[in-house]
């Protein structure tokens, strides 16, 4: 009896796991597909989180200018304009082939055969070849190949220019950034003293007056933001447009802040370093050179080319081989008008050479002393005046709101506050350009 029993009770156990395994398998699936779920919708968050705006910051976007600049590309085609004359230099005459055939019994048709046409006709077959003198070619070659150095350095000034464009404007949208950013911190700030003068009102601690005119002050703050942002949108799309369109898209931003960041040089140092690194004075150094080599060209072209042929004539059933040689006498034309010019260009091409010289003295001369004065301005704000500006605020509120300041303070104070907190977000932005002025000048992106 006992045994039975326990035979039903294993019976109806093992009925009990069939019938709920079912059950287990359904659960697990759909703690498993939960899983799923959430990892799904944690890495797309994850994916959404990583894929913001495109950001580039100042090195970044030189790059991508000196890329992506149309300008740029279509002086860079300057050089491979210049190489192909090279070729075109380098290139010989041509040899001459001549043929004729003469006395055809064209109208007397019955003297057409092989005997008459062979006692009858004269042909000639001739080659001619032209020997350059005086070194022409040699000539043309260096003249060519100066001229593309010269080609080469003005499109690498075009680079530079380039780089200090795009330097400028990134510096303009950072300020606008920093205006944007200061303009919705103070209206934030006002909007909190439109806030308690509100309460004041309501307790009778502040006049409806006065309540209206610190709530018409608030318009200021908010068409503050929006004239920032305005100018923001303006910075980034011209930034754009010396990025190159595709080279970022229409939702771009940049990465960096306004920062002072001190240099240490002086101006004889960046000088001397200027009259080695500024290709524009590279290109007058070598237009000398190329002047020089167009002079050698001028007198090469003077020398008059000797012209030879070679001539197999059939005359009269009789065979010949004759020789010709021509050369033009140089009595009238020896190129001598070119000579003297391209003799006066090198004269024009060393006063250019020196005026280049004096310009990249002077450029660095004044980009120093914009920089130097940049420089002092901002140390001059962050001396103290900035702490002044933003005491002289707290203290106006916190008074006004205490009832020991009049309406006219507060206002005073805060306009004080605004004007110094742009005026130095300006001072920042002018000091960062007048960097990247020295920067340009100078002719290289590292300064100490």
């Amino acid at each position: 009896m006992h045994i039975n029993t326990n035979l039903r009770q294993a019976a109806v156990n093992r009925r009990d796991r069939r019938n709920g395994a079912p059950a287990i398998r359904y659960v697990r699936a759909l703690r498993a597909a939960a899983l799923l779920v959430g990892l799904l919708l944690a890495g797309g968050s994850c994916a959404q989180q990583s894929t913001g705006p495109m950001k580039v910051d100042l090195e970044q976007a030189i790059q991508l200018a000196l890329a992506h600049n149309h300008a740029l590309k279509a002086a860079r085609t300057l050089i491979q304009q210049s190489e192909a004359e090279e070729t075109t230099a380098a290139i010989r005459p041509n040899p001459v082939f001549t043929y004729d055939d003469l006395f055809i019994p064209i109208f007397s048709p019955s003297q057409f055969s092989s005997a008459n046409l062979d006692n009858i006709t004269e042909f000639d077959v001739g080659l001619s070849w032209t020997f350059e003198r005086g070194g022409k070619r040699q000539a043309r070659i260096r003249a060519a190949k100066d001229q593309t150095a010269v080609t080469r350095s003005t499109v690498t000034d075009n680079e530079r220019t380039l780089a200090f464009n795009v330097g400028q404007q990134f510096v303009i949208v950072l300020q606008a950034k920093s205006t944007v950013d200061f303009a919705k911190r103070d209206l934030d700030s006002f909007q909190k003293t439109v806030s308690l003068s509100q309460d004041r009102l309501t307790g009778g601690a502040l006049s409806q007056g006065d309540f209206l005119k610190i709530r018409l002050q608030l318009l200021q703050f908010q068409t503050d933001v929006y004239s920032a942002q305005v100018a923001l949108v303006q910075a980034l799309a011209s930034l754009r447009e010396l990025l190159g369109y595709e080279a970022v898209p229409s939702d771009y931003d940049v990465a960096g802040e306004l920062s002072y960041v001190p240099l240490h040089a002086n101006k004889e140092d960046l000088q001397a370093r200027a009259l080695n690194l500024r290709p524009d004075l590279a290109a007058a150094k070598q237009g000398v050179a190329a002047a020089d080599s167009q002079y050698d060209l001028a007198k090469a072209n003077g020398k008059r080319a000797l012209t030879t042929t070679w001539t197999y004539s059939h005359v009269s059933d009789a065979n010949n081989l004759g020789f010709t040689a021509n050369i033009e006498i140089p009595i009238f034309d020896r190129n001598q008008g070119e000579i003297a010019r391209t003799h006066f260009a090198i004269a024009q091409a060393q006063e250019t050479q020196t005026a280049a010289q004096q310009m990249v003295m002077t450029d660095v001369a004044n980009s120093y002393e914009t920089f130097h004065t940049a420089d002092k301005v901002v140390q001059l704000y962050q001396s103290g005046y900035l702490k002044n500006a933003d005491d002289s605020r707290e203290i106006s509120e916190f008074a006004f709101q205490h009832g020991a300041a009049s309406l006219l303070d507060l206002l005073d104070a805060e306009r004080s506050y605004r004007a110094t907190q742009l005026a130095y977000l300006q001072a920042l932005g002018a000091y960062m350009v007048a960097v990247e002025q020295l920067k340009e000048t100078v002719g290289t992106r590292k300064l100490p």
